[in-house]
Order: structure tokens, then C-alpha cells, then sequence
């Protein structure tokens, strides 16, 4: 028994000089598009920040009239006729998206109607439409709301909230069957096994998950709102914020600053809007993932920890 294992125990040894495996040598691949590329766009982007620089703007103008009264003035009524128009086009929207889901065939086919004449035909026409509607409305009697004359209703506030809100509710309604429809069907048929109606199981059951498909191209539709909103100047005469700045720019000549002026203000509103639209995605997130995606002030906090970490470790080290 000796014997054999004398024997093959040498035989069975790993031969020597052999005990590490050699190290490999990683040569990175180099990308030369990526260099060409990137030498490309800068040179591009330096002739063209060369053409503005060069350009005749008095860019002075810009924070000079950043916070005019009249610029806050016209950003005020941006922010609340958008709000309100989103407010109105989601609530008709939930109401029409509801019609097209319905098996009744006269409600659904309204609904269809109604989003085919309101996408189908351009928002500034429709609120050409509500302002102008005096020309063949003199006079408005709805039993409840009466006016001897059209324009003292039809301010153009309401021309541009109507206008708005109207052609946005088409749009949110696709939007809220869409995610109607992403919420599997058993959920309905548990919660009409249990003995819930129609109606609640709709607001209890469905909309609660359907709003995390509904939440992304909602707060998609409201950032696009507020740029859309610059149209009622032009059709309904409301005094918001780009035709505030057009009416400065035509009183004091500097009538690109004054576009300038206003893309400023509306680069803010929608960067403003769009974190709220990142913390609402992130709340209706709630039980689809499986952890929530860090906030920015997480990732800047996690990453100064671990810079600190790393700091420390190689001072330790």
C-alpha cells in the first residue's frame, strides 16, 4: 500500500515553476471614431458659439428685463393658463377614455369623434375658432349662462383655456386607455368577484395601477403644454408670456433679445417641471420595481460617500 502511493504521488504533483497561472495582458482597444467624433461636434459647437458672440445682440437686454413686471406679469398667466388647461383636458380626458372603453356604442362613438375632429385639425385654428365665435354667435343662452353678446364671455382667456383644454383632452384621452388598458384583466374580474361596481374598481383598482403608465407622457404633455400656450397670443390676444416680451421688444427695438427672453423663461419652466415629473414618476413607481431609482440629491450624496470612502481607503492603504 506504501508502495503505491509512493508511486503515484509523484506522478499526480503539479510539475514545478508552474504554481500561478500567467497574468493576462489586457490591451485596450482604441476607438478612433470616437476622438474624430468628438473633435467634430466641438468644433461645430465653438463656430457656432463664435457666430452668436459675433452676432449684433445686446445680450445686456436679457437680465436687464429678466424680471420686468410685465415679463412676471405674462409668466404668471403661462404657468395658470397651462395649469388649468391641463386640469381641464386630464379630467375630460379620464371621461372620454372611459366613453371609448364602454361597451354602450352611442358613447363610445362619440368619444372616437370627438378625439378624430380634436387631433385632427390644428390647435391655433381651434382657438381661432373660440375667439372669433361671436361672428356667428351673437348672443349665448344655455339656460344657466346667459350673455346678450358672445365677447363679453369669450374673453381671451377663456377663448385660450377653452382652446387649449379642449384639444389637450383628446390627447389624454388616448393616453389614460392606454394605460387603462395595460392593467391586466383579472384585476377587474377579482374586484367584480368580490362584489365591487364598475365604478369603483375603475377608480380603486385600475387607475391606481395605470397610473404609472399614465404619469410619463402626462407630465410629457403638460411640459409641451407650456410651450403651446404661446400660441394664444397670436390667436386669442392673451397677454402671456412670449407676446409680453414681443410687446417690450417692439417698444424698445430689441426684438430677438426679448425672444431670447423668453426661451430663457421657458428653459426654466420646463426644468422646473420636469424634476416634478421625475418625483411623481418615482412615487406611482411604488410596488413595479423593486428598488426606486435614487433621487439626485441620493446619487450626489452617494457618490460624495464613496468618494470619501475611496479617499480614505487609499490614505489607509
Amino acid at each position: 500500500m506504501t508502495a503505491d502511493l509512493e508511486k503515484t504521488g509523484p506522478a499526480d504533483a503539479p510539475p514545478p515553476g508552474n504554481d500561478e497561472p500567467e497574468a493576462i495582458k489586457a490591451i485596450p482597444v482604441r476607438h478612433y471614431g470616437r476622438w474624430v467624433s468628438a473633435v467634430v461636434v466641438l468644433a461645430l459647437l465653438g463656430l457656432l458659439i463664435n457666430a452668436f458672440a459675433g452676432a449684433n445682440v445686446n445680450y445686456h437686454a436679457i437680465p436687464d428685463y429678466l424680471f420686468n413686471s410685465n415679463v412676471l406679469s405674462g409668466l404668471g398667466k403661462t404657468v395658470l393658463i397651462s395649469v388649468l388647461s391641463m386640469a381641464l383636458g386630464l379630467v375630460l380626458g379620464v371621461v372620454l377614455a372611459v366613453m371609448r372603453l364602454s361597451k354602450n356604442p352611442v358613447t363610445s362613438s362619440v368619444a372616437w369623434v370627438y378625439i378624430w375632429f380634436f387631433r385632427g385639425t390644428p390647435v391655433y385654428v381651434q382657438l381661432l375658432v373660440w375667439f372669433n365665435l361671436a361672428l356667428i354667435f351673437p348672443e349665448i343662452n344655455l339656460g344657466f349662462i346667459y350673455r346678450d353678446y358672445m365677447s363679453s364671455f369669450m374673453t381671451p382667456f377663456m377663448a385660450a383655456l377653452l382652446g387649449l383644454g379642449l384639444n389637450e383632452a383628446a390627447y389624454m384621452s388616448e393616453i389614460v386607455r392606454g394605460g387603462i388598458q395595460s392593467v391586466d384583466e383579472g384585476q377587474t374580474e377579482a374586484a367584480h368577484a368580490l362584489g365591487m361596481s364598475q365604478g369603483r374598481t375603475l377608480r380603486r383598482i385600475v387607475l391606481p395601477q395605470a397610473m404609472r403608465v399614465i404619469v410619463p407622457p402626462t407630465g410629457n404633455e403638460f411640459i409641451n403644454m407650456l410651450k403651446t400656450s404661446s400660441l394664444a397670443a397670436g390667436a386669442a390676444q392673451y397677454l402671456e408670456l412670449l407676446r409680453s416680451t414681443s410687446d417690450i421688444g417692439q417698444t424698445t427695438g430689441a426684438t430677438v433679445e426679448m425672444l431670447f427672453l423668453a426661451a430663457v423663461w421657458y428653459l426654466i419652466l420646463t426644468s422646473v417641471f420636469s424634476v416634478g415629473q421625475y418625483y411623481l414618476e418615482r412615487y406611482y413607481a411604488r410596488g413595479a420595481l423593486r428598488s426606486l431609482p435614487l433621487t439626485p440629491f441620493q446619487k450626489i450624496k452617494a457618490n460624495l460617500a464613496g468618494f470619501g470612502g475611496r479617499t480614505k481607503g487609499g490614505a489607509t492603504a
